[in-house]
């Protein structure tokens, strides 16, 4: 139960046209750098030079990282702008591209990292599930979890067009791997067609996505919004049965 990103890809692969479920940009109100020195006892030639703390290669790439799915989700929109990124960083632009050569390498990074969380947390293995209603139902809490601990971050690389023909090979085989399984599920448990099928992934996962999300904004706490995410579930899962 990924993202409408997600959904429209599979679509793409199916040769269907499936619309997703829109899911609107997240603002983050505080300031994502440090609160300013305060440099009223200093002339400007007594001024320190601030100074850019220094981190191994490992750190330094996770610190990248983390202020990249920062101003992800307050931009909503791919690509990052740079200035902002670097002023964010606090680190030269030079450097982010050490790291990152691409803002496509940038963003195949950070889905390699969600998609490792979510088969940690055994998205993977439930998609696998021969029963509809328990691969559903498994995959939409496992992924409900992501999205209100971590943000739609999925979402919001996948449904850009700006990652359109880059995505990650490997990150590819994961997404069609498990949207793949539960269309096929669907369709061979439910006689549906091919079309109906993902037609129906899509709408169905389109639940743990905006209950996630709300609740990654502060509209709903974690715990009801768990519970409305599971009962649309069941709900849905009846009403193609």
């Amino acid at each position: 139960m990924l993202s409408a990103g997600w959904a429209s890809s599979i679509a793409q692969e199916a040769g269907q046209s499936v619309l997703a479920a829109p899911v609107s940009g997240v603002h983050n109100s505080g300031d994502i750098r440090g609160p300013a020195a305060d440099t009223a006892t200093f002339t400007m030639t007594e001024r320190p030079k601030a100074k850019r703390s220094r981190l191994d290669p490992d750190e330094r790439r996770q610190q990248l990282l983390r202020v990249a799915t920062e101003l992800l989700l307050q931009e909503g929109v791919l690509p990052l702008p740079m200035p902002k990124f670097s002023e964010a960083a606090q680190v030269s632009k030079g450097l982010i591209y050490s790291y990152f050569p691409t803002q496509y390498d940038l963003f195949n990074a950070l889905l390699r990292e969600h998609f490792a969380e979510l088969n940690e947390a055994g998205l993977i293995k439930a998609s696998k599930k021969r029963d509809l209603g328990q691969a559903a139902k498994t995959c939409a809490a496992i992924y409900f979890n992501h999205v209100a601990t971590r943000g739609p971050v999925i979402h919001l690389i996948l449904r850009d067009l700006f990652m359109s023909g880059q995505l990650d090979p490997g990150i590819r085989q994961i997404q069609l791997g498990v949207a793949g399984r539960l269309a096929r599920l669907a369709r061979t448990r439910l006689k549906m067609k091919s079309e109906e099928a993902i037609a129906a992934y899509s709408l169905l996962m389109a639940i743990p996505e905006d209950a996630g999300r709300l609740v990654f904004q502060g509209e709903l706490p974690l715990d009801r919004g768990r519970e409305l995410c599971m009962k649309l579930v069941d709900s849905a899962l009846a009403a193609i049965a």
